[in-house]
């Protein structure tokens, strides 16, 4: 266990707020640069996220202002520590991965702020560091070994061969994938994801994590990839990804997930491909038909782009409490409303506490961080707790330290 941060470090590192207010971006933009000149180092992030565009570096400002002024009170930070953590092992990110990390921040917190940067202020941001590394290293480590003791478990990277490839939308296609060596692959709880290990012809190995999009049947997992217009890997899955194709991939992880011991309402709230992990959940709680009243309410852009309708249909059909309500906000000229989609439009705040039991059920969502970010909203001003509000968030992980 990490000792205490001492008072005289908590005092320096909240001194530097400011500092890091005004110089923040500057500092991890020289941090990453000093990183990635190590190749090891730099293959383990996502690049997409780095770059003039890229998410990470302004993400990873935020959570360090955000560690810097919850310094005293580091339980607020919980949930998104959890979440780093989940992050950390699907990548697989290990301890002797963090000391370069400490080098390159501190190198950076002296370039970018020159003499302020005094050697005080240096060794309590190594201590403060070193304090949250621990705690992170300490909970990874309690995750690989749970994910190498389950049942069909591993850790590190294990060949998958692409089993079967469904066209589930216009934009959308399903991956069957069933491991090499013909052994179990390990449970999971429906909500959590792969990583996968990409090697794209031109780049550096790209990394990124896909929901499993079914329920748990201890021999295949299924994904559902959207093909983004600019996506690097979307992009390659969907042309090279044949039956027959190797991919490699990482034991499954994630703290966003079904809790299937609660006997309260459940609304599942999807925009786009955010259906993915909400798929999965709602096979396992029809597979379950305990009775728990269902809802699963999707929105997207018309029936070329509604993946999996038949599928969601079919189970809701076939289970006693589920029921399924689609949103098209720009229905085609054939659509019929009751036959292709049930409410044109968008899901509105009026609909979504009018139409949901606000008041005890437990909501699980996923879709473009706007639909996130606006749905967690609705539900807060509405009275839900936030220990009712679940939801998978697409992106860096620091970014939720930053919130």
């Amino acid at each position: 266990m990490s000792q205490p941060l001492s008072e005289k470090t908590i005092a320096l590192v909240k001194a530097t707020v400011p500092a890091l207010e005004a110089h923040g971006l500057d500092i991890v933009n020289e941090m990453y640069a000093r990183m990635f000149q190590n190749p090891q180092i730099r293959d383990l992030f996502n690049q997409s996220h780095h770059g003039d565009a890229g998410s990470q570096p302004r993400a990873l400002t935020g959570a360090i202002l955000a560690y810097a002024g919850n310094i005293e009170n580091l339980g607020a930070l919980a949930p998104a520590v959890e979440r780093i953590a989940q992050k950390h092992v699907g990548l697989q990110i290990l301890p002797e991965h963090y000391p370069h990390v400490a080098e390159a921040l501190l190198g950076a917190i002296k370039a970018v702020l020159g003499d302020a940067a005094t050697d005080e202020i240096l060794a309590a941001w190594g201590e403060a560091y070193w304090f949250l590394a621990n705690i992170l290293i300490a909970r990874e480590g309690r995750i690989y070994g749970e994910q190498k003791s389950a049942s069909g478990g591993w850790n590190g990277w294990r060949d998958f061969r692409v089993d079967t490839v469904v066209r589930e939308s216009s934009v959308i296609n399903s991956y069957i994938l069933r491991p090499v060596d013909g052994q179990p692959v390990m449970d999971y709880k429906p909500g959590q994801y792969l990583t996968f290990w990409l090697e794209i012809p031109g780049h550096p190995p790209v990394k990124r994590n896909y929901s499993i999009s079914a329920a748990p049947n201890g021999e295949t997992y299924r994904i559902s990839v959207k093909r983004e217009e600019f996506g690097l890997a979307s992009g390659w899955i969907h042309r090279e990804a044949k039956v027959g194709t190797i991919l490699k991939v990482a034991a499954p992880a994630g703290e966003f997930f079904l809790d299937d011991d609660d006997e309260r309402p459940v609304v599942l709230l999807s925009g786009g491909v955010g259906l993915t992990p909400m798929v999965a959940m709602l096979e396992a709680l029809a597979g379950k038909d305990a009775g728990i009243p269902v809802q699963y309410i999707h929105g997207t852009h018309d029936k070329l782009t509604h993946a999996m309708r038949d599928h969601v249909r079919t189970l809701a059909t076939g289970a006693k409490a589920i029921q399924v309500v689609d949103f098209h906000q720009t229905p085609l000229a054939d659509e019929v409303a009751g036959r292709d989609f049930d409410v044109a439009g968008i899901i509105t705040d009026e609909w979504l506490v009018n139409n949901t039991p606000v008041s005890e059920a437990h909501y699980y969502i996923c879709g473009p961080r706007p639909f996130l970010r606006h749905a967690v909203s609705t539900l807060s001003l509405a009275g839900v707790p936030s220990d009712r509000i679940h939801y998978e968030f697409f992106g860096p992980a620091d970014e939720l330290l930053a919130a």
